[in-house]
């Protein structure tokens, strides 16, 4: 399949517009057009209805996807060659994954097989990082790449988001709170719950993101690095936590229930880098982040809704 033709689809349906695509591509309408027809004549479907506005067919709503990954693909090929100058002295190298907790939900276990299927001489290393370790592990060199949230906002880390979902807060069974598990709370609601402490190391862009930008929570006795530290608190009626909604799928513990906050800004999971990492890090990191990203691109939203 021509990435020419896949490229000009793409367009078209980013832009809704045939001559928008044409102007994005540096391309004359016509060459767009004839570029779609010869997409449609290989694959054997209508893949556009042609509008006003353009939009893709089901034909082509299921294509836009693979078309994203392939370019992608493509793109990261690129890339890997483009640094293939004293690459081969670092070849042997594992490319060591990050993951904050259940990282970017389903999201994460699809890149590392598309990263693996593609890669499959490249050795991973799985790397399980706590709640201190949101952007140090980076800058310290113990990772390549790590999914975590919210975005680190440290100077040299640079980050895509993967999935953006809805935060909840985690509660005792016994706690009045989780009599909401179906209506919802409001951010003013978790005023007074008992969040689990964390070290004075980490980083503040996690514990404004933890208590919900609250800069005096009531605080809990407890300390909690990681989620199972946090469920251990909660069950025993000591502590409460919070989260992206697809915690509730990754840890359902007995006696812990999730509680949707409904004005709480829905939050992000990041794959996040060193910004240096072309001249000082792992040759891999672009071939992974460019999956990563297309990958979220077409299945993120779907890791958000928990329809996977």
């Amino acid at each position: 399949m021509d990435l020419r033709l896949l490229a000009s689809f793409l367009a078209v349906v980013e832009e809704g517009h045939f001559g928008r695509a044409a102007r994005r591509l540096f391309l004359s309408p016509a060459a767009v057009t004839q570029h779609v027809a010869r997409l449609e004549n290989e694959v054997g479907a209508k893949l556009l209805h042609r509008g006003p506005p353009v939009t893709p067919t089901p034909a082509g709503r299921r294509l836009t996807g693979h078309a994203r990954t392939l370019l992608a693909t493509a793109d990261a090929a690129t890339a890997d060659l483009a640094e293939f100058t004293g690459a081969e002295a670092r070849s042997d190298r594992p490319l060591r994954v990050g993951i904050m907790g259940h990282g970017s939900g389903e999201l994460t276990p699809a890149v590392l097989n598309a990263y693996r299927r593609a890669r499959p001489h490249v050795r991973v290393e799985i790397r399980q990082l706590d709640y201190t370790e949101h952007a140090t592990a980076l800058l310290h060199d113990r990772v390549d790449v790590a999914f975590v949230r919210p975005a680190p906002e440290t100077p040299g880390i640079s980050a895509d988001v993967m999935t953006t979902e809805q935060r909840i807060i985690i509660v005792p069974a016994a706690s009045p709170y989780a009599d909401a598990r179906d209506e919802g709370l409001r951010v003013t609601d978790t005023e007074h719950l008992p969040f689990f402490r964390v070290p004075a190391h980490t980083p503040l862009s996690f514990v404004d993101y933890l208590y919900f930008g609250n800069d005096a929570p009531r605080r809990s006795v407890d300390y909690a690095c990681t989620p199972q530290e946090v469920l251990t608190g909660v069950v025993a009626g000591r502590s409460a936590g919070s989260g992206l909604k697809s915690f509730a799928r990754y840890y359902s513990w007995p006696g812990a229930v999730y509680v949707p906050v409904l004005d709480a800004p829905w939050d992000s999971s990041y794959l996040a880098r060193r910004s240096d990492h072309a001249t000082a890090g792992h040759p891999e990191v672009a071939v992974f982040r460019a999956l990563a990203v297309a990958l979220a691109r077409e299945l993120g939203p779907r890791v958000a809704a928990g329809s996977l």
